[in-house]
């Protein structure tokens, strides 16, 4: 019987075009050499995000890493399918300070109508590996967004890092463009992100710079 030879995912074909000029497509090579068979979300899905065009990007909220769930994980940070009944604990914790911030009650986890609106919802790390938990935050993922964040913030976008992990991206943005707390997880939300407001601060900072708020 002659052994099969793996072949390297193909993420490229799946990466918008008007992000190839800023990331670096032979480290992408690289990562795809490193991901294996099993990942989420799906390809087709890593480069969610990325659908919204560099230049329309206002606002840059940054996760970690994708859901470990199937079902949950869908291109996008902090978001979830449609179809999902029982949110996320993070999730359910931005929407309760949406509510307190802004008065808008969000029900639905499937954030692609801010992505609409120019906020890029960016995982540091766009793969998870169900089988080996932290495996995918060690391929190179980070350098590749790192570009990508850069990129944003030198455009002028505004950047909303919640917890330790997205805060170290801080000074790739304008000192009146970087919104911070601590993560909106169970474990720290009560800790500063409850009434931390960075919805109506987001608003505030795009009034000031005479362009349109955003819709949450």
């Amino acid at each position: 019987m002659v052994g099969i030879l793996l072949v390297p995912v193909n993420l490229q074909q799946h990466l918008p075009e008007h992000w190839s000029k800023i990331v670096d497509l032979n480290l992408l090579k690289t990562i795809e050499e490193q991901l294996g068979e099993e990942f989420l979300p799906e390809p087709k899905n890593v480069f969610r995000a990325l659908n919204l065009v560099p230049e329309k990007v206002k606002v840059l909220i940054l996760g970690q890493d994708p859901y470990p769930n199937p079902e949950h994980a869908m291109g996008l940070a902090f978001s979830v399918n449609k179809n999902v009944s029982v949110l996320p604990a993070s999730l359910k914790n931005i929407f309760k300070e949406l509510e307190s911030d802004l008065g808008v009650v969000r029900t639905n986890g499937d954030l692609s109508d801010w992505v609409d609106k120019g906020v890029l919802l960016l995982n540091s790390s766009l793969t998870f590996n169900p089988t080996q938990p932290r495996q995918h935050l060690k391929v190179g993922w980070n350098l590749f967004t790192k570009s990508i964040i850069e990129y944003v913030g030198k455009n002028g976008a505004i950047g909303v890092l919640w917890g330790n992990h997205a805060i170290t991206m801080k000074d790739f943005f304008l000192p009146d463009r970087v919104i911070t707390s601590v993560h909106p997880s169970p474990l720290s939300a009560y800790k500063g992100f409850f009434d931390s407001k960075p919805f109506s601060r987001v608003n505030q900072i795009l009034t000031k710079q005479g362009i349109s708020e955003i819709k949450w």
